[in-house]
């Protein structure tokens, strides 16, 4: 069993990853890494540098861990821009730090891929081994595996990571034959409000739920002038190119739902999602006006159509929003794991994790005591 750093996934065959590519999480399949490649939006300059460790034995691709080596936080989702003000306040250097997440992504999804049939605990171990001499090699501060599902929080943890919680709000299918199905699930506020939200919407909007063979390479175009519009507004500067959204839309049309509005026959509105096997993860939105509750619309109601139409069982709508929790997303424990070099610095991040885990845990129980179902359902 041997393991090595690539420094792109273009160094991998195709054919081999994808006995990796994880059955229900498309951000680690071979064409999303590689338009994040291609296109520039990692790389050079990016503040993300791709280095892919794979296990090899016996003449096969065994396994793999994607990790970037970042030079800042931008990207990540949790948060670690105080620990690094904190380093810089004793006079030590935070950046380098090693990641192991899907850039720009704030999805729930396996970090250790490894082959059907492999040995998992001997591939694992070798994997975060390497990591750990990489990590010594560069001279990092610190490792940090984010999103990670909580199967895999053990084989961090066991290793001395330091687990930390985040919360984000999920939607499960739990068997609706249709979109009425799921709003007779509801308490009646809130399947009234929902009811309301989608009347109000403009008589003039056509909206369309696109996938497969009905996606063109305008429709990447489109996207990207709606993304570009709400990075303006929300961020400043874009992650993703213009590149990477025409990569995707060409590689990888049977895995995209791109939800697209029209008024007076131009597109005003649209939002990207990704889906693989049980699972639909939203993640980019953008508006070239301002329509009333057009934005639950297209980032939820459409999807959650779709999610039902498919039978799908889990859509994450991405971070934060406690409004979703009236349209029916549940309050849901996500985790991160952090390795800190620095022994001081570990202590009081460490102890810092544990206080946020009990802020944590009293905003679950919140959230959690406002179920919008009927039946009381207050977790994912």
């Amino acid at each position: 069993m041997r393991v090595r750093p690539l420094a792109s996934i273009e160094q991998v065959e195709p054919s081999a990853w994808r006995a990796l590519e994880p059955p229900d999480f498309p951000f680690f399949d071979h064409e999303f890494l590689r338009a994040l490649e291609r296109s520039g939006s990692v790389g050079k300059g990016s503040g993300w540098s791709p280095v892919y460790l794979v296990c090899t034995g016996g003449g096969q691709l065994l396994g793999a861990l994607p990790l970037y080596v970042k030079t800042d936080s931008f990207g990540e989702y949790i948060f670690d821009w105080d620990w690094a003000h904190a380093y810089h306040q004793h006079g030590l250097s935070y950046y380098p730090k090693l990641v192991a997440a899907v850039p720009f992504t704030p999805a729930t999804g396996p970090k250790l891929l490894v082959r059907p049939g492999a040995d998992r605990a001997a591939v694992a171990d070798a994997l975060l081994g390497e990591a750990r001499r990489l990590g010594e090699e560069v001279g990092v501060s610190s490792s940090h595996a984010l999103f990670l599902p909580e199967g895999e929080v053990p084989e961090f943890t066991g290793r001395g990571f330091a687990l930390r919680h985040s919360m984000q709000f999920h939607w499960r299918n739990r068997g609706y034959g249709s979109f009425e199905d799921y709003l007779s699930a509801l308490k009646g506020k809130r399947r009234g409000q929902i009811r309301r939200e989608r009347r109000q919407l403009d008589g003039d909007l056509a909206i369309e739920s696109l996938t497969g063979e009905a996606l063109y390479p305008g429709h990447a175009a489109v996207m990207y002038e709606f993304y570009i519009s709400t990075s303006e507004k929300k961020w400043g500067s874009p992650y993703l190119t213009r590149a990477f959204f025409e990569e995707v839309f060409r590689t990888m049309r049977d895995r995209i739902l791109f939800v697209v509005a029209h008024a007076g026959g131009r597109p005003v509105a649209g939002a990207l999602s990704f889906f693989k096997g049980d699972s639909l993860y939203g993640r980019y939105w953008g508006a070239k006006v301002e329509r009333r509750n057009l934005h639950f619309e297209l980032c939820y109601y459409r999807p959650v159509e779709f999610a039902i139409e498919r039978r799908l069982g889990l859509f994450e709508a991405g971070a934060q929003g406690e409004h979703k929790l009236a349209r029916g997303f549940l309050p849901t424990l996500t985790y991160s794991a952090h390795e800190i070099r620095h022994p001081l610095f570990r202590r009081a991040i460490e102890q810092y994790i544990e206080e946020e885990k009990e802020i944590v845990a009293e905003n679950l129980a919140f959230y959690s005591r406002h179920s919008p179902y009927k039946d009381g359902k207050s977790v994912a």
